[in-house]
């Protein structure tokens, strides 16, 4: 998810481990695990100078759960030795801080599980993409009350009831919200599966994943032999079906799709993606269809899109490709929120 509710989860990760013993300062600590594994993506940008690579690299071995267990006893070790001098020594454990550093690492990519970007728990084992798809990368109804809950438990001394009953607040209303999410899923699924039957749509598969920054209007995208099929529903809808679906074609045919390049942007989208041709280059607008579209009536309102040009013998991602979302559009999707 988002980096602000990674550090908030971290946060409450620090205040389990080490709270009752070192205060406020155990959030900060958890906070900082928490961030740890997104470090790949400045890692990424270091290793590699293809923009493919660097976004493949992102969510991988930083996000395994090897890498969990391995992060945990050396930041766990480097940390205890930094914070354990002076007056503070002994006040702490080794043992206190790699368990901090394990749940605040663990908990990351565990939680990135739950979203549609994918996440490579298994690594070095198996490349498999695990993404539940039941919560958005941003979701404020599971943040905000979270951060509320810490915030308010940091005003009151570290071994307190009143600290350690907001604290598992923040978590007990997160978790109760994540499970919300579950049951949505599994209500839309029924929902989207429904109508594309209704609407004879052959299907090979279907997935469906709310929009961004919310888990009423959920997207879900049908993939036939020749194109795609995808249509949106809100839980404020006055029917439990799917009104509109529209038709985008896959043209993959514009390129070699067995090129390792190509073969791999498959891969990191679950095989949903189209091609466009651009009318003012050689070059190839890549839209990654696990995202839906910010506009349900337009087939190019993609959120997740990017220019693709071939460099050499490697096709390559352009920098700083895309507009902004129009207004028109934006609007259109608060709009489509509210149901019809």
């Amino acid at each position: 998810m988002d980096s602000l509710t990674q550090i908030v989860l971290g946060a409450a990760c620090g205040e389990v481990a080490l709270g009752k013993k070192i205060g406020n300062k155990a959030m900060l600590f958890g906070a900082i695990g928490g961030t740890i594994p997104d470090l790949d993506v400045f890692i990424g940008n270091l290793l590699y100078g293809n923009e493919i690579d660097v976004m493949s690299f992102h969510r991988g071995f930083m996000h395994s759960i090897v890498f969990a267990f391995l992060g945990a006893f050396v930041f766990g070790y480097v940390f205890f030795k930094l914070y354990s001098t002076g007056k503070r020594k002994n006040t702490t454990t080794q043992r206190d801080w790699i368990w901090l550093f394990f749940l605040s690492i663990f908990t990351h990519p565990i939680l990135d599980s739950f979203t549609p970007y994918g996440t490579q728990l298994f690594l070095p084992f198996s490349d498999y993409r695990v993404a539940l798809n039941n919560i958005s990368v941003a979701d404020p109804a599971y943040t905000l009350p979270f951060l509320i809950c810490l915030l308010i438990a940091m005003f009151f001394k570290r071994a307190t009831k009143q600290r350690q009953w907001w604290a598992k607040a923040g978590i007990y209303i997160s978790s109760a919200y994540m499970l919300f999410t579950i049951g949505n899923k599994i209500y839309i699924d029924h929902v989207f599966k429904k109508s594309f039957e209704n609407a004879e749509v052959k299907y090979e598969r279907f997935s469906t994943q709310p929009t961004i920054l919310n888990n009423i209007l959920w997207y879900g995208i049908a993939e036939t032999k020749e194109n795609y099929k995808v249509g949106f529903y809100s839980l404020l809808d006055s029917k439990n079906e799917v009104d509109s679906i529209l038709t985008i074609p896959k043209n993959h045919n514009l390129i070699d799709v067995n090129h390792p390049d190509i073969k791999r942007l498959s891969w990191f989208s679950n095989e949903y993606f189209n091609l466009v041709r651009l009318d003012s280059s050689n070059a190839i607008k890549y839209n990654d269809l696990r995202y839906p579209l910010l506009n349900e009536e337009d087939s190019n309102s993609s959120v997740f899109s990017f220019e693709l040009a071939k460099v050499g013998k490697r096709w390559d991602i352009l920098p700083m490709y895309g507009a902004a979302p129009s207004k028109e559009d934006f609007n259109k999707f608060i709009e489509r929120i509210y149901g019809k």
